[in-house]
């Protein structure tokens, strides 16, 4: 993933925006990462949820799924 300083980044916006074309830019603070530009379509994708539990569990094939999870033990699981 490449990198460019915030001082960079600010001194030439326009480059930044080419080597984003390219995938991920990381923008440094003082040397730490501290952002990340990227073009608009990626970030779509990377956030797009998927369908929720209960719409994958209202599924007809969901009730030929296997499922048995573990035992925590014989105590109440009490909300912290």
């Amino acid at each position: 993933m490449q990198q460019m300083s915030s001082r960079d980044f600010n001194q030439d916006v326009g480059r930044a925006k080419r080597a984003a074309e390219k995938g991920p830019i990381v923008i440094t603070d003082r040397g730490r990462p501290a952002y990340v530009l990227m073009k608009h379509a990626l970030y779509r994708r990377l956030t797009k949820r998927g369908p929720s539990i209960a719409a994958l569990l209202a599924e007809p094939r969901s009730n030929r799924v296997e499922f048995d999870p573990p035992r925590l033990g014989d105590a109440p699981v009490r909300p912290g």
